[in-house]
């Protein structure tokens, strides 16, 4: 138990130590400054300015950056729908494996799209290599487009008045090849050297243990995996996700897979101190979003370590924790705390069956993706955060009478309006998803392998993990026919786009306006205090919002089980 412990409390301590010179460089990269970097890269981000034909230094306001970013984003969408419809006919497809139907083909390609990857299909059947392959493209782009989103909002929030927020382009770029590309190509090296498979070859014949002859997937993998997780993505290339051998092969893997999606959503938080110069601004984001992260893990990891007590009472030996639906060469703990890291920061991998999970484990496992703002995703962590900030702002303000300021800028009528449709978005997309999903069963329920509140968690999860942009999933749900690729097809591009044009119009709008230097009546918004505002307007509007679908379903379960 110890040994288990320690190993979790390592992988913390390690994610945070590597991502604040993460978010250091970040920030220069962001900033335009001079990074060891520039002389690989900007030859390669010269020639493909040269060849789009694209001005990066021309100036955008925030209207303009998100025209730019929902016109790549459809450009993406019609080729991804070519290539998964046509795939059973196209090259790099040594398996054989079909075309997909339009409806799986339209969730597949809006959910790598919006940076989810909800997968209604088997990674080793249900795409061939050249889909994989484009997948992994979104991967990468789907993660630059939230970056570059970030680094709009960080630009906006910097002390003066302007109309122009620098080039979406050149941040969305940068993201791809500064940031991303990098660090993945150091998380492939390591898969690679500890068996996860490089290769376009088809599947491999391989010899069990018990002596019989099986016949198993292979392929790029390695790189897929690499950037799923550096990408905040979780795609699996393999059925099973992380949870597969050759995906993650050993303890060291999970470890360095761990690290590999928090560290960018952890150093996003310490670039906007080190851009705006506001360290102890990012240090009070963060202790707020860890303070959550652990709320959550701590009783996840106890609960999952202390086993099942069904299964106790019936004289089996639970010492090893729940272990329905967990790998033994990561155990219970670290399953538990991989649950919890993969669904407050929206990757949605997963190294262990979540639909296995202890009923307060899921809810936990629910709850990080209902609040969805504790480190959350690439880039689009920080800009849930700076809603649920507006709104403490504003509430603070009325408190003390005073009218409410950010950063040296008036937050009035039209700033608030944006932030509550944003606020409510997401509880308004779960909810309804669950109530015509259970209110027309024939379409919905009627896919359940599991009846009663489990089914119920089942469906709720779904819908969650679809409005969080995470993609993981409680599996007794049979997801893959027209109701529900289409049902959360739509959910996934409203909690998308309009969470990001949000945030981002906020910024702008504010960042047009006058600058109010601080006063003695200015609220300090980079202290403790601020920081409980800002612990407790998230959590109201969560148990406001989510508490009765959640008693209905994984506390109900929880009862049920004593």
């Amino acid at each position: 138990m110890n040994t288990e412990i320690t190993g979790i409390i390592a992988m913390f301590v390690l994610t945070l130590l590597l991502a604040i010179p993460l978010g250091k460089y970040i920030s220069k990269v962001y900033l335009g400054q001079k990074t060891f970097l520039d002389p690989v890269f900007q030859p390669i981000e010269k020639l493909f300015y040269k060849i789009s034909g694209i001005d990066s230094k021309k100036e955008m306001n925030w209207k303009q950056h998100m025209v730019a970013l929902v016109a790549i984003n459809v450009v993406w969408f019609v080729l991804g729908m070519i290539v998964l419809l046509c795939q059973g006919w196209l090259p790099l497809n040594p398996d054989n494996n079909p075309n997909m139907t339009p409806d799986l083909a339209f969730n597949t390609i809006i959910s790598f799209l919006v940076n989810c990857n909800l997968q209604h299909y088997s990674g080793e059947t249900g795409v061939s290599y050249l889909s994989q392959l484009f997948l992994m493209f979104l991967q990468f782009v789907s993660a630059g487009i939230g970056l570059a989103a970030a680094a709009v909002l960080f630009n906006a929030l910097k002390e003066r008045t302007t109309e122009t927020l620098g080039n979406f382009y050149n941040y969305f770029i940068k993201s791809c090849t500064r940031i991303l590309l990098p660090i993945s190509v150091i998380v492939a090296t390591i898969l690679l050297f500890n068996g996860t498979p490089m290769t376009f070859e088809g599947k491999q014949a391989m010899t069990t243990l018990q002596g019989d002859s099986v016949e198993v997937s292979t392929g790029p993998a390695a790189a897929f995996t690499a950037i799923k997780h550096v990408g905040t993505n979780g795609g699996g290339f393999f059925g099973t996700n992380s949870a597969h051998p050759l995906e993650n092969p050993n303890y060291l893997t999970n470890i360095v897979e761990m690290i590999a999606q928090m560290i960018i959503p952890f150093a996003m938080v310490f670039a906007l101190g080190f851009f705006l110069n506001r360290r102890k601004l990012s240090w009070m984001i963060f202790g707020v979003m860890t303070v959550g992260f652990l709320a959550l893990t701590i009783p996840t990891v106890i609960t999952e370590m202390n086993g099942n007590p069904a299964i106790a009472q019936m004289g089996i030996d639970t010492t090893s924790g729940a272990t329905e639906g967990k790998e033994v060469r990561f155990g219970a703990a670290a399953s538990g705390y991989w649950s919890i890291a993969t669904t407050v920061i929206s990757t949605g991998s997963v190294n262990s069956m979540h639909d296995s999970a202890m009923p307060l484990s899921g809810m936990n496992q629910l709850l990080a993706m209902m609040i969805n703002c504790f480190y959350g995703g690439c880039g689009v962590g920080i800009l849930n955060f700076y809603i649920f900030i507006i709104l403490a702002v504003f509430i603070s303000g009325l408190m003390v009478g005073r009218t409410p300021e950010f950063l040296g800028k008036k937050i009035e009528a039209r700033e608030m309006k944006i932030a509550m449709i944003i606020a409510l978005l997401h509880p308004f997309l779960i909810l309804v998803g669950v109530a015509l999903s259970t209110a027309f069963p024939e379409q919905g329920a009627s896919t359940l392998n599991n009846p009663g509140f489990h089914g119920f968690s089942e469906i709720l999860y779904e819908f969650t993990s679809s409005a969080a942009n995470n993609g993981s999933g409680f599996e007794g749900l049979g997801d893959n026919n027209p109701w529900w690729n289409i049902t959360t097809g739509i959910v996934l591009l409203l909690s998308r786009f309009l969470p990001i044009i949000g945030p981002v119009a906020i910024a702008g709008i504010l960042a047009s306006k006058k600058h109010i230097p601080e006063s003695a009546g200015t609220l300090k918004t980079d202290t403790s205090t601020f920081g409980l505002m800002v612990f407790a307007v998230i959590f109201i509007i969560a148990a406001l919002s989510f508490f009765p679908s959640l008693t209905l379903g994984p506390i109900a379960e929880y009862f049920t089980l004593y």
